[in-house]
């Protein structure tokens, strides 16, 4: 018997249902959006599956609403038409909690559609956390540090070899019990059908597959890193210097971003006490970090004996997880790094209530350690107090041990303690 998994999402969606009419549930395909939306949907059309579903959508309509609801409307992008009838029919109930859609893509008339603004509400969700997969006891709280809260975290029993296989196997319900080799397998399909399926169905023009493939191995080399687009691709040409345009690298970027599969920082430009000239570009992450070590075919034991590029991977994981926790809050994901210069903070989560910063180091050495968080005691210092207020936390989440406040102001956390 199938055995659902609690989300952080469950909350929201619960909430959202009770404030408006319609939500839209936006993911990569995947990561749990139809489970989690029936388990409050009271009956369901599934699009992908049902074609005469997708025939009646365009014979009699209201037959698909005659059901009790909430009703599920999954995989909606296949028949986007449906996105006007909910708003039709929102408009003409005037009740809230109607109506739930799922998508694991933006439908390529997105353009033509009526906004849904006031009618149909948005929540992103993305594949586990580690405290949704049960690999984080979730003793720190997210919410609590930004309530200004000191937390503690007792030792867990998370090991690095442990976080190396997490990042492969990834957040992926259907990969929850699986052995990471079974994990690779169902990743290496997963983005097989993101090139050879998902891409091309998207219908925005002519895509050669093995430069995609590049492209995605590309990325999972930049995880992390704010490389720009020229960069990417140099990288993607290879060996036969033959880079392509700026406009078809865009292509991919904007394929992979409307298929839910990367998720990028913007950079948080703050009033700074100095004359700090700031990195504007964007810090690329995929939304799950296996699949960036999926696009370049390596495991944990890759990673284990590369420490410096499993930072990056690690760090990738951990941004995930802050994105979860703080999406409840209101909270949005920033990166801060410095034009020229070495300093940088790896997550800015900024709510309506107040920011906290954080710094992720896979390493357990103290002068690491040490160096990190007098790094963040120099940036917050540095940011205007009068126009953003006072940071709520300053964190250095690590990998492995316990953690709590130390005497400077700073959380060390590890991140198998974190959870919402």
């Amino acid at each position: 018997m199938f055995d659902y998994r609690a989300r952080v999402l469950d909350a929201e969606l619960s909430e959202r249902l009770t404030s408006i009419g319609a939500v839209l549930i936006d993911g990569p395909k995947g990561c749990g959006k139809t489970e989690t939306a029936l388990q409050q949907a009271k009956s369901s059309v599934r699009f992908d599956t049902d074609p005469n579903a997708r025939a009646l959508l365009g014979l009699n309509p209201d037959e698909l609403f005659d059901q009790e609801t909430p009703i599920l409307f999954d995989e909606w992008q296949r028949a986007p038409e449906i996105w006007d009838q909910v708003r039709r029919h929102v408009d003409d109930l005037r009740r809230r909690g109607l109506y739930i859609l799922t998508g694991s893509a933006t439908p390529r008339y997105e353009r033509e559609l009526h906004s849904g603004a006031g009618r149909i509400g948005t929540l992103r969700m993305r594949p586990m956390s580690l405290f949704e997969s049960g690999h984080s006891t979730g003793e720190v709280s997210l919410a609590a540090l930004l309530r200004g809260e000191d937390q503690q975290a007792k030792r867990t029993a998370m090991t690095v070899p442990g976080l190396m296989e997490r990042i492969v196997i990834g957040g992926w319900p259907a990969l929850l019990d699986q052995s990471e080799r079974t994990a690779r397998g169902w990743l290496a399909d997963y983005l097989a059908q993101v090139v050879d399926i998902d891409i091309p169905e998207l219908g925005t023009g002519k895509r050669t597959p093995d430069r995609l493939r590049r492209a995605l191995a590309s990325l999972g080399r930049s995880v992390g890193t704010a490389i720009k687009v020229t960069a990417l691709g140099a990288d993607i040409a290879g060996d036969d210097h033959r880079a392509p345009a700026k406009e078809t690298v865009n292509s991919y970027l904007d394929a992979l971003d409307r298929l839910k599969l990367t998720e990028n920082s913007p950079a948080w430009k703050p009033q700074m006490r100095s004359r700090t000239e700031l990195r504007e570009a964007p810090v690329r992450y995929f939304v799950d970090p296996s699949l960036g070590t999926a696009a370049l075919q390596v495991g944990s034991r890759d990673l284990l004996a590369d420490i410096e590029a499993a930072g990056f991977h690690f760090e990738a994981m951990a941004v995930r997880d802050l994105r979860i926790y703080a999406q409840p809050l209101g909270g949005a994901m920033y990166s801060w790094r410095e034009s020229h210069g070495r300093k940088e903070v790896d997550a800015i989560v900024d709510t309506p209530d107040g920011w906290a910063a954080f710094e992720v180091k896979l390493t357990g050495d103290q002068n690491v350690i040490d160096s990190a968080a007098k790094g963040l005691l120099h940036f917050a210092t540095d940011v205007d107090a009068s126009k953003h207020g006072n940071p709520s936390a300053l964190v250095v989440v690590t990998a492995t041990g316990g953690g709590g406040k130390r005497t400077d102001g700073v959380h060390v956390l590890p991140i198998s303690a974190l959870g919402p």
